[in-house]
């Protein structure tokens, strides 16, 4: 369960990053995994469509925040 948990965080993190570039630049590979949040998600919500980088960036960062919690020890 843990890895899947760290997995879905590195996909987070993966899709913050490229949306990220995408919205900088093009994104060369992979665009319709790794820009799914930035082109079906931001453009829908008002709010994060006004600042699609930061959001993109809350991704990645909420992805790091998903990966380091699956990786905390649990209790004995």
């Amino acid at each position: 369960m843990r890895n899947s948990i760290q997995l879905v965080g590195f996909v987070m993190v993966l899709q913050g990053i490229s949306g990220a570039i995408d919205h900088l630049a093009v994104q060369p590979f992979m665009g319709i995994l790794l820009n799914l949040f930035n082109r079906v998600v931001i453009p829908r919500v008002d709010l994060l469509a006004d600042h699609a980088l930061f959001a993109n960036l809350g991704l990645a960062l909420l992805g790091l925040v998903v990966m380091a919690a699956a990786e905390r020890p649990q209790p004995s």
